[in-house]
This record gives C-alpha cells, sequence and structure tokens, in this order.
C-alpha cells in the first residue's frame, strides 16, 4: 500500500469522523408508574404534569401502556380533545401497548377511547420540539392546585423515563476525541511510512 493510498484513507477516516451523525431517540412511556389510565384523585393532573416535564422530539417515540380489554388510545384534533370528542380519531390503537412515533414538529392531542374516559382528565397534549430546540407549550394547561407539586414520585415499574435533561441527543462521540483519534491514526500511519 503506497503513501498516497495511505494519506487518502486517513483523511476519508477524519472526514468520517467529523460528519459522523448522531441520532438518538428515546421511548417515552406517557404516565410514568400510572401508565395510561384515569387519573386518581391524588393525582388528577398527571398528564398535564407529564406533558410540562417531557419534551420529545421528532424520532422520539410515546407508548401507552393500559389493559387492552378495558382501554385504548386515540390521537385527535385540538377541537376534539378540548371538547372530548370520541368520534373521527386520527388514530385508534387498543393493543395495550400502543406506540406513537413521532414524525413531525408541532402538537399532538391524545385520549382515551372509551365514553367517559377523556372527561376525568385522561387526555395528554404534547408538544414537540422544533428542529432549533424550541417548543411549543401545550394548548391544554387545566387549573393545577399547590397540592399536585407536592405529590409524591415513584419509580416506573416498567424501567425508567429519560429525564428532560436526556431528551435532547447526546453526541456519542465528542468532535474533540474524534479529532484527537484522527489525528493519532494520521500520525501512525505517516510513521509507518
Amino acid at each position: 500500500m503506497g503513501p498516497k493510498y495511505q494519506h487518502f484513507l486517513a483523511i476519508q477516516f477524519l472526514v468520517l469522523l467529523f460528519l459522523q451523525t448522531n441520532v438518538i431517540c428515546y421511548q417515552f412511556k406517557v404516565g410514568n408508574m400510572n401508565a395510561w389510565g384515569i387519573p386518581t384523585s391524588a393525582n388528577p393532573n398527571v398528564y398535564t404534569n407529564w406533558a410540562k416535564k417531557y419534551h420529545p422530539k421528532i424520532g422520539d417515540s410515546l407508548l401507552f401502556l393500559y389493559p387492552p380489554s378495558e382501554d385504548s388510545v386515540i390521537q385527535v384534533t385540538e377541537q376534539s380533545f378540548r371538547s372530548c370528542n370520541l368520534k373521527d380519531p386520527i388514530l385508534y390503537m387498543n393493543n395495550g401497548n400502543s406506540l406513537f412515533n413521532i414524525t413531525s414538529e408541532g402538537r399532538y392531542f391524545f385520549t382515551s377511547g372509551e365514553p367517559g374516559h377523556c372527561e376525568k382528565r385522561q387526555k395528554l397534549a404534547v408538544s414537540v420540539l422544533f428542529a432549533n430546540g424550541s417548543a411549543l407549550p401545550p394548548s391544554y394547561a387545566p387549573e393545577e392546585s399547590a397540592a399536585d407539586s407536592s405529590a409524591p414520585s415513584y419509580p416506573t415499574v416498567f424501567g425508567s423515563v429519560p429525564l428532560k435533561s436526556m431528551s435532547s441527543p447526546v453526541p456519542a462521540f465528542s468532535s474533540k476525541i474524534a479529532a484527537a483519534i484522527g489525528v493519532i491514526i494520521f500520525a501512525a500511519i505517516n510513521y509507518a511510512v
């Protein structure tokens, strides 16, 4: 292998390291430990609080867990969300392990497909981050009491939910490390020649 070819390979390697794109997506379990169900009297704002705490982005997904014989989840328009209109949903999921993949920024509205559940606040409005990292606030923000903010927090039983700080991409390899590795490889190739 000639020195020109080795230089060419080293430069290609460096370019690939600098151009690497980190794609890190998260799966957010909706409702934390409570899963997807009618909010309890101890935590009536579970979905409003959840939407304030977690900020999914394009590529992430929302996981709704519930007993399939007792519940479902539907994606609806904002108007249907506000009025709890269950007719003509955008999407209907009822397998108990429903995964919604986020493919574009903006607002998404979900509610239970079971009659009466939406009126009992089993609904979620999520703002998906835009490419620049900004987010629209949820358009549905019911009144909250001071007791809700002091409610205890419990770990999830289905695995951890990413924290807010983890919902943004975390580079798997920093550009400084990539540059250092590239320089070492380049120097090793040049030394070998």
